[in-house]
């Protein structure tokens, strides 16, 4: 295991000193199934609606802590581990499809009261953000998806073999930590800086084996455009100009699916909410300013 740069380890406290505002939380459901997540915010005063964040496969709540001091002063603001991931419990199948994530995300919805919300998936989150829409409308104002993976599901049964398999292994030969320390600058511009860096690594390093499968399942099985086709809502897609994992020519393809413009974020990566901050959250503002269902039902 490769030794982490003493810069490193300074910006990991100083987020982790952030993130300490918004302590992680856990939730039992009607499932016997727990959920862990953390929150910001209220809408007790002006009544907006909730702003629900969902993580992709290599991170957790813990990514949002940059959203949750920016976007919690106007608004309630939640950020999940999904199934498998933090304190969460996982979902039951081996190979997963979205429904199995979206089940629990209306149980964990339920449980907080929130009957109607501005959902908003990175990646992995994309494709359970678009299967929840897809089967919920009623409860999704707006969707906003950042970089999101369009899945293999309509790939031949041999493409999504050999990406599952693929990952599936490289998770087996190096674990979290090894992921963490060869993989994660791949989610990031050359623009990033010191502390986006050790921010995405720290987040990768805690996820859980299992759970990591289970989404790489998810992954292989998903077919995004086809639930975007189904929602007839708003949709905004976004995504960083430097992103080599879901790049914007793929996110491009999901936006005509979607019926909506691709919004290219310049200098940013794959995960750059991390680190472009003040870009990808003046979009989440702006985008929830501009819902129709801007004040709660």
């Amino acid at each position: 295991m490769s030794a982490v740069p003493s810069a490193a380890v300074d910006a990991n406290a100083t987020l982790e000193a952030r993130l300490a505002r918004f302590p992680a939380q856990q939730i039992a459901l009607a499932s016997q199934r727990v959920l862990g997540f953390r929150e910001a915010g209220s809408a007790r005063e002006n009544g907006a609606l909730p702003l629900v964040l969902l993580h992709g496969i290599g991170s957790g709540a813990a990514s949002w802590v940059q959203q949750f001091e920016a976007l919690g002063v106007n608004r309630r603001v939640l950020a999940w581990d999904a199934p498998g991931y933090g304190m969460s419990t996982p979902v039951v199948p081996q190979s997963p499809v979205a429904a199995d994530y979206t089940s629990v995300l209306t149980e964990w919805l339920g449980a907080l009261g929130i009957e109607r919300c501005v959902l908003v998936g990175h990646s992995l989150g994309a494709i359970i953000a678009g299967g929840f829409a897809a089967m919920h409308p009623q409860s999704v104002a707006d969707l906003l998806l950042l970089s999101p993976a369009g899945g293999y599901g309509a790939a031949s049964a041999d493409v999504r073999e050999t990406k599952r398999d693929q990952r599936l292994a490289m998770l087996n030969e190096l674990g979290p930590q090894g992921l963490a320390d060869k993989r994660s600058a791949n989610m990031l511009s050359a623009h990033a800086g010191d502390e986006a860096r050790a921010w995405v690594r720290w987040n990768m390093a805690r996820v859980i084996p299992h759970g990591y499968a289970q989404a790489t399942h998810l992954l292989a099985n998903a077919d995004l455009a086809a639930d975007l086709a189904r929602f007839k809502g708003r949709i905004n897609i976004a995504v960083g100009a430097d992103d080599t994992i879901t790049t914007p020519a793929a996110c491009e393809r999901l936006a005509l699916a979607a019926g909506t413009q691709l919004q290219v974020v310049p200098h940013a990566g794959h995960a750059g909410y991390i680190e472009a901050p003040t870009a990808y959250t003046a979009i989440i503002d702006t985008f929830c300013r501009a819902s129709a269902g801007q004040r709660s039902q």
